[in-house]
């Protein structure tokens, strides 16, 4: 059992937390360092995107890694419905589904994508196949969540695994069951979406924070030279062009992207408890608090012992109870004294001074949290 107990500065309490041994976590200590960013890489202009496409196709052409006949019926269901469309009777007659696979394919398409441009394309298949190896994608029409065909598909599949089986063993390495195909897609049909006719832009910003947003506006007003930028609220600034912009927004967005602010992070520590991650910004503080470590070991063994009667005496054989118990403190504990409002590095070094390692920080950070010396906020994933 390990024991953490923290001492508040002016406070006559303590607060013991037992934490459970966490094994195998590691520690990654990210400092976010604030520096200034353009606006095109922390906001978006709202309608400028990518879009999801999605369709249902057929990979054919496997070495018998295709979907199987008994587990995926309507493998073989779309097989015999793209061949009737190709003229191809298959009624009543029994088809291989071994080297096809029924797979899902899916893609983005670009903001102001035209007709024709080329799009990679994912393949992932649907069924029991296991492997898309040497496969090849017939042509499948991907739809976008207005139910329109915006582009098609078709192509050799690529794969980044691989996987190899023989009587008593198999290998598998990577996923062989998904792959891309560069260029796959073919954009059959544009978005409706004019930047000309705009009169009005909205940025959405990534990571939404009222500090930035207000840097984002006022850097904006400053560019053009009067308020027409606002911040609505923490993850959206809307701007009303000016008139000097008619017909010319795209140099006015291009000026807009170009900008530098710096945007405001909040404290924040995020930890995941399955991997044992935990990412600190720089902004994260400690007010003054002492943290203590030690190791409390506690030993019990049953060691039974048999008792035999005297001899020709009327008794019988018992097991009379024996427990050893022993309790060990670690004389290596140690206690740290952490300054008021110190930095990160300083938390980290305070840390590391009391000889804590990865397994426990997580416990420890959320002790301190819990006393209300660490100024951040704790995000478990």
């Amino acid at each position: 059992m390990r024991r953490l107990i923290t001492y508040f500065e002016n406070r006559a309490t303590r607060v013991t937390l037992v934490a459970a041994a966490l094994v195998g976590l590691q520690l990654a200590i990210a400092v976010q360092a604030v520096a200034s960013s353009r606006i095109k890489d922390i906001a978006d202009f709202e309608g400028i995107r990518e879009n999801q496409l999605i369709g249902y196709g057929l990979v054919v052409g496997l070495n018998g890694t295709g979907d199987s006949l008994n587990n995926t019926p309507f493998t073989q269901q779309s097989l015999q419905a793209m061949l009737e469309r190709l003229g191809v009777n298959t009624r009543n007659i029994p088809l291989n589904t071994d080297t096809v696979a029924a797979v899902m394919v899916t893609a983005n398409l670009p903001p102001f994508s035209t007709q024709g441009t080329r799009i990679d394309v994912s393949v992932s298949a649907l069924g029991d196949a296991s492997s898309l190896q040497g496969g090849t994608l017939l042509v499948t029409p991907l739809v976008g969540a207005d139910g329109e065909v915006y582009a098609i598909a078709q192509g050799s599949v690529a794969i980044g695994g691989f996987s190899a089986q023989g009587d008593a063993a198999s290998i598998v390495r990577g996923v062989p069951t998904a792959g891309r195909i560069a260029n796959g897609g073919l954009v059959e049909r544009e978005l409706d979406f004019k930047l000309a006719s705009l009169t009005r832009v909205r940025l959405a910003l990534r990571n939404p924070d009222l500090t930035t947003a207000r840097r984002v506006a006022l850097s904006i007003n400053e560019l053009i030279g009067m308020p027409t930028a606002e911040p609505v609220d923490p993850a959206t600034v809307q701007l009303e062009l000016p008139r000097q912009y008619d017909g010319n927004i795209v140099d006015l967005l291009t000026d807009i992207e170009q900008l530098i602010v710096e945007p405001d992070l909040a404290a924040r520590v995020i930890i995941d408890e399955n991997s044992g991650i935990i990412v600190m910004g720089q902004d994260v503080k400690v007010s003054m608090v002492a943290v203590a470590q030690g190791n409390l070991t506690v030993t019990i063994a049953e060691t039974p012992e048999v008792v035999q009667p005297l001899p020709f005496a009327n008794g019988q054989t018992a097991i009379a109870p024996r427990t050893d118990l022993n309790v060990n403190t670690d004389p290596d504990a140690k206690l740290a004294i952490v300054p008021n409002t110190v930095t990160l590095k300083q938390l980290v070094d305070g840390l590391n001074a009391l000889g804590i390692g990865p397994r426990d920080m997580i416990s420890i950070l959320q002790a301190i949290k819990a006393s209300g010396a660490l100024q951040a906020e704790i995000e478990v994933l």
